[in-house]
């Protein structure tokens, strides 16, 4: 057996750093990419877009969305979930996402809170329902009865298949006893923009992707499907509101990370946000755009989502809603 000399036994540690074993390159050394595993138009693409440049200001390395939609999101989680863990691959997720479409999928292959990690929480964003304007319906009461009037039920369009928006179609279908229709689209872009030709007479969607057509008059927006009403729009009366008892569905945005991602990665991304977040001009945007800031740190992140899981496991298993 050979021995190290002195020299070398001392150079040992430094050469190891030199080398890349044990080291950790700079972040980000490179551009980084902000997948939105659903079409542009999103309420995710949305937030992402908005706190993309931020980043870049911040970090100095572009920071490119990049839609991958599909699969009721499972795409673009797919493909996150296979990216090297170094931080210059994230998923700007969402409940639909992490909570609503694993559970009623069974053919991910892979646990979605354990391959990925959190980084931190965003914002709250509210579902609404809204009908095209042909549809004539002004309150959930004359929506209910123009669902009962119409042979079959009525359409109602989502982002996707294990949606958010699928869900609570399927929720108001269940508190009412009125027949819907599911018509899945890729994103909701496309389904708001159906919506306005009056192809699909209603939808259930995230409030950013409807707030501007409604308030150009192109659509509009019956109830939200939040517990209060949304401090943006405070005239829009909930779904519990007007005489559908036991109704309430949230959805959000958050970033996360592919499973083995540095933790100061991690962390020093949650920082940046907490601050760009923080600021006057970008919470205020948010709120106009519909959503509520609510950044969480990685480990209070990974409790609500825990726990937003656990709460609608029951309701999907007793809804029989299904996915694949």
């Amino acid at each position: 057996m050979h021995r190290l000399s002195r020299r070398v036994a001392l150079a040992a540690p430094a050469l190891l750093l030199a080398t890349g074993a044990g080291a950790q390159e700079a972040w980000p050394s490179r551009p980084v990419t902000l997948i939105v595993p659903w079409a542009p138009g999103g309420s995710n693409d949305v937030a992402a877009r908005l706190l993309a440049p931020a980043l870049e200001a911040r970090f100095g390395q572009p920071f490119v969305v990049e839609n991958r939609p599909g699969g009721g999101g499972s795409l673009g989680m797919g493909q996150a979930v296979r990216a090297r863990p170094d931080g210059q691959t994230l998923l700007v997720s969402s409940a639909s996402n992490h909570v609503f479409h694993p559970l009623m999928a069974h053919t991910l292959g892979y646990e979605v809170q354990e391959a990925l990690l959190p980084v931190c929480m965003l914002v709250d964003v509210p579902n609404v329902i809204a009908v095209s304007n042909a549809l004539g319906a002004t309150t959930m009461q004359e929506l209910i009865a123009k669902a009962r009037g119409t042979k079959g039920g009525l359409s109602f369009g989502s982002s996707g298949v294990g949606s958010s928006n699928h869900l609570a179609g399927e929720l108001l279908r269940l508190r009412t006893g009125i027949d819907l229709i599911h018509v899945p689209y890729r994103g909701g872009g496309q389904a708001i923009a159906d919506l306005i030709s009056g192809t699909v007479p209603m939808v259930v969607l995230n409030l950013p992707t409807v707030s501007g057509p409604a308030s150009a008059g192109q659509v509009r927006i019956v109830a939200v499907g939040s517990a209060e009403r949304v401090r943006s729009r405070p005239e829009i009366p909930t779904v519990q509101e007007q005489g559908v008892p036991d109704y309430a569905v949230r959805s959000w945005t958050g970033l996360f990370a592919p499973k083995g991602t540095p933790v100061a990665v991690m962390e020093k991304l949650a920082s940046a946000l907490r601050d760009i977040m923080d600021t006057p001009a970008t919470k205020q945007r948010l709120i106009d755009m519909g959503s509520e800031p609510i950044w969480m740190d990685p480990a209070e992140t990974r409790r609500f989502v825990r726990a937003e899981y656990d709460r609608w496991g029951p309701v999907v298993k007793a809804a029989g809603i299904k996915a694949d």
